[in-house]
C-alpha cells in the first residue's frame, strides 16, 4: 500500500506541475488610474482588456487614482503601472514642486497616448464671460477634481497668477468644490455650483453630458498669458477644442492649455512583462485604440518614445526596436 501510494503522489506531482509552473509565470499587476468616470480609467480598463487578450500571463486590475498620486504610488511600487502627466512626473522624478522628494524608481513605456485638454465651463445664463473676471469674482461657486490630481494643481496654479486662491474664494462668500468627475457635473447640473473646471482628453463624457442635459453652458477660452504662463513655468502645452467638440458649448475654436498621458512603470517590473505590453499597444495603433478612447487615436510609436521627462524601462526600449519604432 505504501509503494503504491507513494507512486501516486509522485504521478500527480508531475501532472501537476505544468499547472503549477503558469500558475507563478501569471503577472497579477495593479494599475492606478484617473477617477471613475473619466476618462483616465476608461482607457487604463480598455487597454487591460485588450492586454489580456493577447497576452493571457498578464492580468491587469484598474484602481482609482489621480495625477499627482499616481507618481508616488508608482514609485513606491504600490501600484507598478499607473498613469501620468508628462510635466508632472518629470517634477516627480526630480523631487521638484510639488513634489518634496526625489522619484528615482519611475520608468515610462513612452508618452503621447492621450492629449488632454483642460475644460473650463460657464453658466450660459449670466455672470461674466472671461476666465479672468470669474475667476477673481467675490461670490464665485465652482468645482474641480480631487486636491490629488493635475486638474486641480492646474486650476491653483491658474489662480495664483490672477491673484486668488482657494482660500480667498472661501473667504468671500464663494464655493470651492472638490470631487470626483461624477460628483462636480451632478453638482454643476445641480446648480450647486456656476463654473466647472476638469482636465480630460476630449470629447470627455462629463462635457458631452452636460451639453445633452437640462443646464447647458458655454467652455471658456484659457487666455493668452495664461497659456504663456503655464508653459513658461511649468511646461504645460497649448491647443484647441475644436468647434464641433461640444457644439451645444461652443460656436468656435477654444484655445487651451493641454498636457499628455505616460504610462509610468516601476523599475522593478519585469523585462518582458513590459516589452509585451508595449508591443500590444504598437500592434494596436489606431482604430483599436480609437475605439477604447478617441483621443488615443493620435498616439504614434515612432515619437512616444522620445519622451524625456523619465527613462524608457528597458522592455518598453526593446518593443520599440522591434517594431521599427526606434533607431536599432
Amino acid at each position: 500500500m505504501s509503494l503504491l501510494w507513494t507512486r501516486r503522489v509522485l504521478a500527480g506531482g508531475v501532472l501537476a506541475a505544468p499547472f503549477i509552473r503558469a500558475a507563478r509565470a501569471q503577472q497579477s499587476l495593479e494599475w492606478v488610474a484617473g477617477s471613475l468616470g473619466g476618462g483616465w480609467y476608461t482607457m487604463a480598463a480598455g487597454l487591460s482588456s485588450l492586454i489580456k487578450d493577447e497576452n493571457p500571463d498578464i492580468q491587469i486590475r484598474v484602481v482609482p487614482g489621480g495625477g499627482l498620486a499616481n507618481s508616488t504610488r508608482v514609485n513606491r511600487n504600490t501600484s507598478p503601472i499607473g498613469w501620468g502627466i508628462d510635466a508632472f512626473v518629470a517634477s516627480a522624478r526630480r523631487g521638484e514642486d510639488p513634489y518634496k522628494e526625489a522619484h528615482p524608481a519611475l520608468r515610462c513605456l513612452g508618452s503621447g497616448y492621450s492629449p488632454t485638454e483642460h475644460h473650463f465651463l460657464r453658466r450660459a445664463d449670466a455672470g461674466p464671460e472671461d476666465m479672468k473676471s470669474i475667476l477673481t469674482m467675490k461670490g464665485l461657486k465652482i468645482a474641480c477634481p480631487q486636491r490629488s490630481s493635475t486638474d486641480e494643481m492646474t486650476l491653483q496654479r491658474i489662480l495664483k497668477f490672477l491673484g486668488t486662491s482657494p482660500e480667498r474664494i472661501r473667504a468671500e462668500g464663494g464655493t470651492y468644490l472638490n470631487g470626483s468627475y461624477a460628483d462636480i457635473g451632478a453638482a454643476y447640473t445641480d446648480g450647486q455650483v456656476d463654473y466647472l473646471y476638469a482636465a480630460l482628453a476630449r470629447p470627455a463624457a462629463i462635457f458631452t453630458e452636460i451639453a445633452q442635459g437640462r443646464r447647458t453652458g458655454k467652455l471658456v477660452a484659457f487666455p493668452a498669458d495664461v497659456r504663456k504662463h503655464l508653459i513658461d513655468t511649468y511646461a504645460y502645452a497649448e491647443g484647441v477644442l475644436p468647434a464641433a467638440t461640444y457644439p451645444a458649448l461652443q460656436s468656435a475654436d477654444v484655445p487651451v492649455t493641454t498636457m499628455d498621458s505616460v504610462i509610468m512603470v516601476h523599475e522593478s517590473l519585469a523585462d518582458e512583462v513590459a516589452r509585451k505590453i508595449t508591443a500590444t499597444l504598437i500592434r494596436n495603433k489606431g482604430q483599436r485604440l480609437v475605439n477604447i478612447h478617441a483621443s488615443m487615436g493620435a498616439w504614434d510609436p515612432a515619437t512616444s518614445w522620445k519622451y524625456q521627462g523619465l527613462p524608457l524601462h528597458p522592455g518598453a526600449i526593446k518593443a520599440f526596436k522591434e517594431a521599427g519604432a526606434m533607431p536599432a
